[in-house]
């Protein structure tokens, strides 16, 4: 990966455009947040527009910015900065590199969250492994994976779904366990924050130590997929439901990881130190770094 040269004077701007909230930052060369301001997300795509550029000039106080990343929801195309978040109905289509390059005049670089996120833990979660597996278990889930820092793409550069693995998976409510993309026996129907409510019918704060180690369970069986077929060096957990139960959650789900994988090695997992600022430590470093 090419580093762009900086300076003391180099200004990095990141944006979190999510279904709800809007959240803008700026850093300095070595990544170290200057101010950053949040509000929720509107409904029309204009007045979010408005809303991102107001955000901009309040954390840059209108200096020259050095470059700026977002992390969206998908579905987009990474290449062209074109994005069509299923959560914000009406962004589709919106060519929101062009708009933002031609404001600001400066390097833009877009991708969905959780790629963000995996560049955000490699070079300032403490944990810059040759093979990086981010995964996130938050309203949905979701993951990005690595390899030498760079984002790992599948075919014509589409994102891999590591939620919609097929497990076998133990769930006392098995008649409820519905995925959104349709498909039968989805890893996120069973341990994301919506799957949790619909399998248990409450939110992943209130279930009780039996709801736990199934979630638990489940975690650690696709934990072994991906383990196995992915070999990863670390893989890296964050979102709400994992910040939320914390080792409790993660403990035993990485001993079932363990224990179920045999001839691969299992790889080290562990806790986002990033946090809930891992979207915008990771588009801090996609400005300062790029996608490729």
């Amino acid at each position: 990966m090419t580093l762009p040269q900086q300076d003391d004077a180099a200004l990095y701007v990141g944006l979190d455009v999510g279904g709800t909230k809007l959240l803008v930052a700026g850093a300095d060369a070595d990544g170290r947040i200057l101010r950053r301001v949040k509000q929720p997300t509107p409904l029309a795509l204009d007045e979010g527009l408005d809303a991102l550029h107001r955000m901009i000039e309040t954390v840059t106080g209108g200096r020259e910015i050095t470059a700026m990343a977002a992390a969206i929801g998908g579905p987009l195309d990474w290449r062209t900065g074109v994005v069509s978040p299923l959560h914000q109905p009406e962004w589709r289509q919106i060519p929101l590199a062009a708009i933002m390059t031609e404001r600001y005049r400066c390097r833009f670089h877009v991708d969905v969250d959780t790629n963000i996120c995996a560049v955000g833990e490699y070079h300032f979660g403490g944990l810059q492994a040759k093979k990086l597996l981010y995964v996130t278990l938050s309203t949905g889930m979701g993951g990005g994976f690595l390899v030498d820092g760079q984002v790992y793409r599948g075919k014509d550069g589409e994102h891999p779904e590591i939620a919609h693995q097929s497990i076998n998976f133990r769930c006392s409510r098995p008649e409820r366990v519905t995925c959104e993309c349709g498909g039968p026996d989805c890893l996120e129907a069973l341990i994301s924050g919506n799957g949790i409510r619909r399998v248990y019918g409450k939110p992943a704060e209130n279930l009780d130590e039996h709801e736990w180690a199934e979630v638990a369970y489940n975690l650690g069986q696709g934990l072994r997929n991906l383990a196995a077929l992915l070999l990863p060096d670390v893989i890296v957990l964050g979102g709400g439901v994992v910040l939320g139960r914390g080792e409790k959650l993660v403990a035993p789900a990485r001993r079932i990881m363990a224990e179920h994988l045999h001839i691969v090695p299992a790889p080290e997992v562990a806790i986002s130190r990033l946090a809930a600022d891992t979207t915008i430590m990771g588009t801090i470093a996609v400005a300062m770094h790029g996608l490729e």
